[in-house]
């Protein structure tokens, strides 16, 4: 009878963390194909188009920005960032090309980071993207960028 006992009690624990797992699992697949949209349809659309107010849905008002730019320290807070955005001619205006891609995303509960690539005027930022999950919306906290287009990226 105990070992019956213990065996269906292991039983309901092993499936119990299966099921846990799953909801894991599942829900890290949600975060990275929720941040993965707001990359796609807000902040590179937002960039390529030169839209501030769709950029502005995507960041925390917080958000610093730092990194460098043909070599130059690069350092704003989010409304100077979004006044640059919205005073110089967006990449859709100039007619040259532009490229926005997700290189990676990792998600640590209510917490992320996106690597990507943007390619636009004469540049091409390697940027980390660090996002923090408030209220059940991921907003964008951090932002870093380098300017690699006259450099050789270290790969991992």
């Amino acid at each position: 009878m105990k070992t019956i006992l213990l065996i269906a009690l292991l039983s309901c624990q092993w499936w119990g963390s299966k099921a846990q797992n799953k909801n894991k699992m599942e829900s890290l697949k949600a975060n990275t194909a929720a941040i993965s949209e707001i990359l796609e349809t807000r902040y590179f659309k937002g960039i390529y188009e030169g839209d501030i107010a769709l950029l502005s849905t995507v960041y925390h008002p917080g958000t610093l920005l730092f990194g460098d730019v043909k070599g130059q320290p690069y350092a704003k807070n989010l409304e100077q960032y979004l006044d640059g955005v919205k005073n110089r001619q967006s990449p859709k205006a100039s007619g040259k090309p532009f490229k926005g891609e997700i290189q990676d995303i990792r998600v640590v509960n209510s917490i992320a980071v996106a690597e990507v690539k943007v390619t636009m005027y004469d540049f091409v930022y390697q940027e980390f993207l660090s996002f923090h999950q408030i209220d059940g919306k991921w907003l964008l906290v951090n932002k870093m960028i380098a300017d690699i287009a006259d450099h050789a990226v270290i790969e991992r």
